[in-house]
């Protein structure tokens, strides 16, 4: 007799834990709700624990998929039942055991949103977990929090609108499941449920017979669970290396806590039906079908308090807008601007935005009222009513803002304003932003940290039980552009057989592992704020920073749920130029603010176009660097395109050469018609920004503004998804239907193209371009104030300290070193009429330069070949940059007298600023007479004292470094009863004074740069009998002409669009190098490449337009030649 097939029943998935139950989930959200809907599925649940990080991934796809979506969590209690109510430990979501005893484990619930409401009161029920919990990244949750919960949250008590599941252990023990389930009940009366997972264990037949009995001794239905934690059998392995890396062993060592087998994947219907009792399957649909909640219902209400009583957010907006138009243009407003802002306002009326406008505009407020520097960007810079409120400094009567790139009708999303704030100060306007508003209102947006490359490759080949120090050796060497036939050649190189099945295992694992989310952090600064609690919207949590939480969802899950956030971000350069102007304005006697920098000033252009950027905000990268000499900027308008022309899209679109050749005159420019002339006129014909292809697609092809925008934004999803021609059609048969030539259409779909990869907003480029002006017109005039300045707002920028000062000096400024007789705790101007100047901006009277003691070391009387040379003696006065380069660009008052800067005490590693403080304030009542006076007076400990001296800021005291050094090791602050003993010692011994290259190398260690001589140039000897040139001498070089070069690697920049180059920068004592490594010398020298820090380099030197470069055909690791002297490049950023 033929056996009966059942039919297919139908289900839904109610226990379903992704990636984002961290560790533990083996497939990211998509995949399961696509693989869900493939099977037949009338709904999932998404159900990880203590988390709803991974919904709106879920939801976008399930709209795609057609399938409904379930929003749940799970929770493992931090006490049994029979427990004390409410202790416990914290969980960290990756199976952490309770407080419990063996009697009386856990239970593992289910909580499911069936309404708006159930949805809120779970999302809030995780945000009291999370935030209660002391560890970021774990959770609690006691019995007494679903009892009855105290106050802010009494309101959760039995958790209205949401259902419940208990989920068994298949280990516990009849009589404690009993108890569980009957709890449960009446926590949840009709809305229980005791789940039923059957997954070919070997104790399913007990489970089932357990759970039977405990269903009829509460009273609850048995529903079916497929504990859910992977949508294909196939990730079998990937789940247990996940396990393995949760409890920090190799995958064989996990035993027991590796799943028996692959049951937790998504399962057909047809097995479900084998294995479940139809009952169970039906409350499955019962309990899914009672769910109607959907993320769509989200509904967003910004603050309104920041509008005055009698006024509504638009009055309110309107008002400050035409304000803040008159406090710009006057009297009289242009016509153009006057159109821009009714136009605006009408939007942002209809849109309802307004309480998103005036909300930045009071953070903006606060800032400007604490002389916080801040300055909007991005698309926001095409808004004229983001100009009068003062949010940005473009003005829209100066250039051809497309508001519509900002905020369109058709794109119905939310804008995005960014605002950039002062590196060091951003933290006052968070914590601004928390004490107006509450934590239960505002929290940052979160970033989900991802596996990168050398993360996963550690992380699974530990779990593989691979050799550590071949794991090591194989992370080190990865790079990020590495594909997997690179890796399998690391393995080679690096001791693993790259066919072995562990080599083919590690790989294949490492590539599944792969972006998936390893735990949420904190944006850099993207705020959501709301009207009500935000804690009902998405939950939030404890961030790493004291005094910071975060919601649980990133920025496109934010856009994806039409939630506003305001970005509150870090600019170091708006720190520096703060810092900057303060000094000049002390030094010149009179305020000086960024409207007092002359406006288009030659001298700043002629430095700009000689690539004399070092130091500056964004013209300082090597891309940059090779475009200005090409570029040639004389005008504010021509650095906007500057900064806008190096990335990726105009690269890619072809437009770079064109527009440099129609710049240059080699080249006719020529518009296919008047309209496109209007849009493209100002870049000479080529489109160079975002807005310009926006506007050729609706004055050429038929666009509307929205349109427009959204063929845009789409330009990254074409390549991902394969929907160009959909888009191609539109353009191309757009602007034939127009009259334009098909080679016209052609070249400009291939602009767009080429925008989909990154590029510039004209209102972006021209917000930093009058950052790049303004610093770069510091370093031209005010070269002291710009080093002190970029000095006291480390870290930022793209220079090492080292190599600022190293730029500084040949430029001319003189630099002092840190003393703590002069030194404060930041860097400051020094006049010879002996007035300081500083950080805080205060005057002090100390000692002119002239009768500063500056001793240091003369240049090496001996060479050696081998090592960095020693030095015997010394002299006083710091000597001139050996073989530097001819002074282009002196200061503009370079024949008067001129301050220096002196290194403050926060150049010293492992000293704080209390201690530096403390050493200023007492200096200030009387100098200090010996090292063992400033211990005492300012308090130092031994700590401190032995950091001073390391930094060689003792040598007024205690004579050079080794001799400070051995005073500090008997020195420091006496704690107690001994403090004001006297102390008798025998004489201090007199110690030879360290030779010029162990100075240099010490210098390098305690303060990350040196006054001495350049490294280099002690090894210029040894450098020339191997015929390397200075830097100074390649310049003067010809085109094509054999050079060899060496230095100290600075940069190593591999740009996306350079098709696999990698870019390199060494420095020696005369300047910098710019080499150019093709790939296939990148493969055959690449440990040389990437592991040198003194670098030979043997190539045909390239000159062409004042654009240097030397490419390279050989590379040399000549780093044992700087023997102890460890320096540190900035590479691949």
């Amino acid at each position: 007799m033929a056996a009966v097939v059942p039919s297919l029943p139908g289900y839904a998935e109610l226990c379903c834990l992704s990636n984002f139950s961290f560790l533990r989930g083996a497939s990211h959200p998509e995949e399961l709700v696509e693989r869900a809907a493939g099977l037949g599925y009338e709904a999932l649940a998404l159900t990880d624990e203590c988390s709803l990080a991974g919904v709106v991934r879920a939801h976008v796809q399930a709209k795609t998929s057609g399938l409904r979506l379930i929003i749940g969590s799970s929770f493992t209690l931090a006490t049994g039942i029979a427990g004390g109510r409410g202790g416990g430990d914290d969980r960290n979501g990756a199976g952490a055991t309770g407080n419990t005893t063996a009697q009386d484990p856990p239970p593992r619930i289910v909580l499911l949103a069936q309404t708006r409401e159930g949805y809120g009161n779970l999302a809030e029920l995780i945000t009291l977990a999370r935030t209660r919990a002391a560890r970021k990244g774990s959770y609690m949750l006691a019995p007494a929090d679903l009892e009855a919960p105290a106050a802010p949250y009494a309101h959760l008590r039995r958790m209205p609108d949401c259902l419940a599941i208990l989920v068994p252990d298949h280990g516990v023990s009849a009589d404690v499941l009993v108890r569980q389930a009957r709890w449960l009940a009446d926590i949840f009366p009709d809305r229980a449920w005791l789940g039923l997972a059957l997954q070919h264990h070997s104790r399913d037949d007990l489970h089932r017979a357990h759970v039977d009995a405990a269903a009829q001794a509460s009273g609850m239905p048995v529903v079916a669970l497929g504990l859910v934690e992977m949508h294909l059998r196939s990730r079998k392995p990937l789940h247990d290396t996940l396990t393995a890396i949760r409890l920090g062993k190799s995958v064989r060592d996990c035993g027991y806590a590796l799943a028996a087998n692959a049951e937790r994947h998504l399962r057909s219907r047809l097995r479900l039906g084998y294995l479940y009792p139809a009952a169970a399957l039906r409350q499955a649909l019962f309990i899914a079908r009672r769910c109607s909640f959907n993320l769509e219902e989200l509904r967003y209400e910004y603050p309104d308090e920041i509008v005055p009583k009698g006024s509504t957010p638009a009055t309110y907006l309107r008002e400050q807008t035409w304000l803040g138009a008159q406090r710009r243009y006057g009297a009289s407003t242009p016509p153009v601007v006057v159109e821009q802002i009714e136009k605006e306002l009408a939007l942002i009326q209809e849109l309802h935005y307004e309480a998103y406008f005036l909300t930045v505009y009071d953070i903006v407020q606060f800032a400007r009222q604490q002389k916080i520097l801040c300055q909007g960007r991005g698309s926001a810079a095409n808004s004229a009513v983001c100009y009068c409120l003062g949010i940005t400094e473009v003005n829209p009567a100066q250039g051809n803002s497309l508001f519509e790139r900002f905020i369109s009708k058709e794109r119905n999303e939310p804008p995005d304003i960014d605002v950039d704030f002062e590196h060091q100060r951003r933290e006052e306007v968070i914590q601004y932003i928390y004490g107006k508003y509450g934590r239960p209102r505002a929290a940052l947006t979160a970033v989900v940290i991802s596996y990168r490359p050398r993360s996963v490759l550690r992380d699974t080949g530990k779990a593989l039980g691979v050799d550590p120090a071949i794991v090591d050796a194989v992370a080190k060497a990865h790079q990020w552009w590495d594909d997997r036939r690179a890796l399998l050649e690391g393995f080679g190189n690096c001791g693993l057989d790259p066919e072995s099945p562990v080599a083919r295992q590690w790989a294949a694992l490492a590539t599944q592992l792969l972006g998936f989310p390893r735990h949420l952090s904190q944006h850099p600064g993207g705020f959501v704020i709301a009207r009500g609690k935000l804690s009902r919207l998405v939950p939030i949590e404890n961030a790493a920073m004291a005094d910071r939480s975060v919601v649980q969802w990133d920025k496109d899950d934010l856009d994806a749920m039409r939630l506003l956030k305001v970005d509150v971000l870090a600019l170091g350069m708006l720190s520096v130029i703060r810092r900057a102007l303060e000094l000049t304005s002390v030094r010149r006697g009179r305020p000086f603010a960024m409207q007092d920098v002359p406006q288009e000033d030659k001298a700043t252009y002629d430095m700009i176009s000689d690539a004399d950027t070092v130091g500056v905000f964004q013209i300082e990268s090597r891309a940059q660097m090779t475009m200005l000499p090409r570029l040639r900027p004389k005008t504010y308008y021509d650095l906007v395109i500057e900064v806008a022309i190096v990335r990726p899209g105009p690269i890619q679109g072809g437009m770079v050469h064109p527009y440099l050749r129609r710049r240059q005159g080699l080249e006719p420019i020529t518009y296919p018609s008047e309209k496109v002339k209007a849009v493209l006129e100002r870049t000479n014909g080529v489109p160079i920004f975002q807005e310009q292809v926006m506007q050729i697609a609706m004055v050429a092809a038929g666009f509307t503004g929205g349109e427009a925008d959204e063929l845009r934004r789409s330009m990254a999803a074409w390549r991902r998804k394969g929907g160009v021609d959909k888009f191609r059609v539109k353009l191309i048969g757009g602007l034939l239907a127009h009259g334009y030539t098909k080679d016209f259409a052609e070249a400009i779909f291939r602009q767009v193209e080429g925008f989909g990869e990154y590029g510039f907003p004209e209102s972006h480029a021209a917000s930093f371009a009058l950052l790049a002006y303004v610093s770069s017109w510091l370093k031209r005039h005010e070269p002291e104030a710009f080093l002190a300045a970029l000095l006291n707002s480390q870290p930022m920028g793209f220079y090492a300290p080292a190599q600022l000062v190293q730029d500084a000096r040949r430029h001319g400024v003189r630099v002092l070193p840190v003393d703590v007789m002069h030194s404060d705790w930041e860097c400051t101007l020094v006049f010879d009429e002996g007035a300081m100047i500083g950080g805080a901006v205060k005057k002090g009277a100390v000692k002119g330069i002239a009768n500063e003691r500056t001793e240091n070391h003369n240049a090496a009387k001996k060479t050696a070949t081998n090592g960095v040379p020693g030095t015997e003696g010394g002299t006083k006065g710091f000597p001139a940059i050996e073989g530097s380069m001819e002074l282009r660009h002196a200061p503009s008052h370079a024949h008067a007298p001129r301050p220096a800067v002196r290194l403050g005490l926060n150049r010293v590693k492992g000293m704080g600023q209390a201690a530096a403080d403390r050493i200023s304030a007492a200096r200030a009542v009387a100098p200090f007479h010996d090292s063992e006076d400033l211990a005492r007076r300012a308090d130092l400990n031994r700590h401190e004292l032995d950091a001073l001296a390391a930094g060689d800021a003792l040598r007024t005291l205690a004579g050079h470094r080794r001799q400070a050094r051995w005073a500090a090791a008997a020195g420091g602050s006496a704690r107690g009863l001994l403090r004001d003993a006297a102390i008798v010692e025998d004489a201090m011994p007199e110690l030879l004074a360290p030779e010029e290259g162990q100075t240099i190398v010490d210098d390098y260690r305690a303060l990350g740069l040196t006054l001495n001589r350049h490294p280099l140039a002690l090894l210029r000897a040894a450098l020339h009998a191997r015929r390397f040139e200075t830097a100074q001498v390649l310049h003067t070089y010809p085109d094509r002409r054999l050079a060899r070069a060496c230095g100290l690697v600075t940069v190593r920049q591999r740009p996306g669009t350079a098709k696999g180059t990698i870019f390199v920068t060494i420095e020696d004592e005369t300047g910098a190098v710019n080499a150019v490594i093709r790939p296939e010398l990148i493969e055959n020298q690449r440990k040389e490449l990437l592991g040198a820090s003194l670098l030979g380099i043997y190539g045909v030197w390239q000159n062409v337009n004042q654009v240097r470069h030397l490419i390279a055909s050989r590379l040399v690791d000549l780093t044992p030649l700087l023997g102890a002297l460890n320096t540190r490049s900035r590479d691949f950023h």
